[in-house]
């Protein structure tokens, strides 16, 4: 029983009369006196008993004071004890000083600064302002923006590296091999780097410090800057291993593997909140890893002074089950009766060398070189059983880097681990989990979440970075509002396709899909045989392309069967527009995967040299396929839920093209008039499907693939004309919708976006088979 208010709860009569009976098995549990707070509310992670901690809340922007939280200690009495002439209450959250900024001044200058209060900064004459002029304190303890800093143009290697507010530092000449200190006020603590060294390059050892309060923590933005930047740069495979002076930018080489540790705190100290929360974030982090080109080996374990191993990375090894399998046992974990009574960090750290142990065993020593390992844990930090885990932590570092005692070959052997420390908890020990992490140059591996249910977000901005932005099908999992942005960033290969009329009426739209940055897929039917490039435009963001030109289909003929009663025939009904300039890629801008290339196979994961039937099977197996394509609306664009019916359910769809509007097919046969390159879609059965307004031509059918969109099919044609701007319209017991089967016209595709006999774009790379 968790999360319970014991202002509301019947606890505080029974903890009352059990003390007062004292008797047989009844324990003196702790007491509901003095522990009460002003302006916000407490939960129990088990109830009154022994062990059970007390956590406080309090609404955003204010913080729990005197203390974070309280537990029930053995002589029952709470720890620490309530004070009478200090009580329990909800105070504003306030930022740091930010009055040490040197060679300029603050304002307003102010005792104090809380949550919202504005400040500015501006240098002294001759000295030039760097970072943020104006920053706002913000409810989670920090300053927006980045470090005001006022410096000198000066002969020195390094610039001047700044002070943190709260904080003071030692050392003001910033030359080869000069040394800089920090420390934090006494009522703060230091997050980053408190000594820092100038490098010949120019650059501070490290990473910048900041000073925290025990209510400061990083927001999932935070940890989407740090945090994304480095993982990210594991799961995008290169040719060979990269450093930049910019910053490190370690990859996993083709022959190598990349190995990924997970940690769990389920101890007492842990609200059980948080382990629904944790399991969540590393069933999300597992799926949004699945997003990339790499496929790691998974070892996640929960522990307390205890290890419950839930995936063995043995398995991954042996291909022993599938990754949806080991996510199912992950989130089918629960505590149960499990002892969670102390904790052993010690002993996950143990865990994982022993892993690692076998794995050099198994693969070898050279082979062994070319693992990368990424150790992540959430815990508070409150191990109280097993010691100190930097001894293992010591071994942990001696096997991956292999012994080396030059100093230059264990900087390089450093690439191959990372560890990162996710602290979370009502009270955590800062100072024993710091040294834990790695520690390198421009990289945070530390952090203080409040929530991890956040980290869902934390995830998705993580894969909006610039070195795979290009990475075909990648998009945001949820829809944070209804702004163009948002769903830009859902559906960023979603382009409008907007055609000019040739005698001066209205211009019409269709859909199109970005599949390069130079070309767009959609509909041939979208122009005329009186159109030119000029009548084109490509909106795609919010920028409008210019079109250099468009290339149908050379089977597409709308006339080819009015002899055989099929009035207007849409097979091969798509097209190909070459942009005048190519697209940047960005969180907003990517392409889609198509079908039958080697950027959809590594979508798919599939090893080896795979086949386009491969592809199909895996994206079309089911004869009730469900899809999607977007349509236009007042929140910009929307999904449309529909279903191909494939195998031995296609003959029913398309028997329903016979009862087109207008009368436009009197053939009997509707085989004519839907040939094998079409999907068929529509209908109440076995589910009812959206249909498609004519607005909606062109546009991508498309399915997701965990995180990735892989284009399936284009919309064509229905026999209903139920719509014609857009909207979320459902079909009718006779509407179907006939979308061209993109797989059916690959020849066309790969002769246009596979041409390597050109030096106008890159080519996409077809698979041969």
């Amino acid at each position: 029983m968790l999360g319970f208010n014991m202002g509301f709860s019947g606890w505080h009569w029974f903890a009352a009369l059990s003390c007062l009976l004292c008797m047989g098995e009844v324990q003196c549990d702790c007491r509901e006196e003095k522990v009460e707070i002003q302006g916000g509310h407490y939960t129990l992670t088990k109830g009154l008993v022994r062990g059970s901690m007390l956590v406080y809340h309090c609404p955003e922007g204010f913080y729990p004071h005197p203390a974070l939280a309280r537990v029930c200690q053995p002589n029952d009495s709470w720890k620490p004890a309530p004070k009478t002439f200090q009580r329990q209450k909800c105070r504003m959250v306030e930022c740091p000083d930010p009055n040490v900024l040197e060679y300029g001044k603050v304002s307003p200058p102010q005792e104090k600064y809380f949550v919202h209060n504005e400040t500015s900064y501006e240098c002294y004459s001759g000295y030039t302002l760097r970072g943020s002029s104006r920053r706002v304190c913000l409810p989670n303890g920090k300053w927006s923006g980045s470090l005001p800093i006022c410096s000198r143009d000066s002969e020195a290697t390094c610039a001047d590296p700044g002070i943190p507010p709260g904080g003071s530092r030692t050392g003001n000449i910033f030359d080869i091999d000069d040394t800089v200190k920090y420390t934090c006020s006494s009522n703060m603590f230091l997050v980053g780097s408190s000594e820092r060294v100038c490098q010949e390059n120019g650059q501070w050892t490290g990473i910048e410090p900041t000073c925290f309060y025990r209510y400061t923590y990083d927001t999932p933005r935070d940890v989407s800057e740090a945090f994304g930047s480095a993982i990210k740069e594991s799961l995008t495979i290169l040719d060979t291993t990269i450093d930049t002076q910019a910053g490190r930018k370690i990859r996993i080489s083709k022959s190598g593997t990349l190995n990924i540790y997970i940690g769990v705190d389920i101890s007492e100290s842990i609200d059980k909140e948080y382990l629904k929360q944790a399991t969540s974030a590393v069933t999300s982090l597992i799926r949004k890893i699945s997003s990339f080109t790499v496929t790691p080996n998974y070892e996640i374990a929960f522990f307390s002074s205890e290890i419950f191993e839930v995936v063995n990375i043995v398995e991954f090894l042996d291909n022993k089950g599938t990754k949806e399998a080991f996510i199912k046992k992950v989130e089918d974990f629960v505590v149960g009766d499990r002892n969670t009574a102390g904790t052993d960090l010690n002993l996950i750290f143990k865990t994982f060398l022993e892993r690692m142990a076998v794995i050099k065993q198994r693969v070898g020593e050279e082979a062994f070189k070319e693992h990368r390992h990424v150790i992540i844990v959430f815990t508070d930090g409150a191990y109280n059983m097993g010691g100190s885990p930097a001894p293992t932590l010591a071994r942990i570092k001696n096997m991956v880097y292999m012994n080396h005692t030059v100093e230059k070959e264990t900087q390089s052997r450093e690439d191959y681990l990372d560890i990162y420390i996710f602290a979370v908890g009502a009270e955590i020990f800062d100072e024993d989990l710091q040294p834990l992490t790695s520690s390198k140059n421009g990289e945070r591996f530390y952090f203080r979440m409040k929530e991890i249910k956040n980290l869902n977000e934390t995830f998705d901005e993580i894969i909006d970075e610039n070195e795979v932005k290009g990475l075909c099908g990648l998009h945001r999992d949820y829809n944070r509002d209804d702004t163009k942005t948002s769903k830009r960033e859902m559906y960023p290969w979603y382009a409008d396709v907007r055609i000019q009329s040739v005698d001066g009426g209205t211009p019409w739209k269709c859909f199109g899909s970005l599949v390069s940055p130079e070309f767009i897929l959609t509909a041939a039917h979208c122009f005329n045989f009186r159109n030119v490039p000029s009548h084109v435009t490509v909106d795609i963001g919010d920028i409008g392309k210019k079109v250099k030109n468009f290339i149908l289909h050379p089977k597409y003929n709308v006339s080819a069967k009015v002899k055989e009663g099929v009035n207007e025939f849409y097979d091969y009904d798509i097209a190909l527009i070459q942009l005048e300039k190519h697209v940047d890629y960005s969180s907003t801008v990517r392409p889609i995967c198509i079908p039958c290339t080697q950027d959809t196979s590594d979508a798919l994961q599939l090893v080896g040299e795979s086949t386009c039937k491969k592809q199909e099977e895996i994206l079309l197996k089911n004869h009730i396929e469900p899809l999607a394509f977007l349509t236009r609306t007042k929140k910009i664009v929307e999904e449309k839920d529909v279903r191909a019916k494939l195998g031995d359910n296609r003959d029913e769809c398309i028997s329903h093209a016979l009862q087109s509007d207008n009368n436009t097919i009197t053939a009997t046969d509707p085989k004519v008039a839907v040939t094998d390159n079409f999907l068929c879609t529509g209908g109440r059965s076995p589910r009812r499907d959206h249909i498609s307004c004519t607005g909606d031509s062109g546009g991508a059918v498309f399915k997701n693939y965990e995180h990735r969109t892989i284009q399936v099919g284009v919309v064509s044609w229905g026999n209903k004309k139920k719509c014609v701007t857009g909207g979320l319209v459902e079909s009718d017991d006779e509407s179907r919708d006939f979308h061209i089967n993109v797989f059916r016209v690959v020849p066309f595709l790969k002769s246009i976006l596979g041409n390597d006999n050109q030096d106008e774009y890159t080519p996409l790379t077809f698979l041969k088979n």
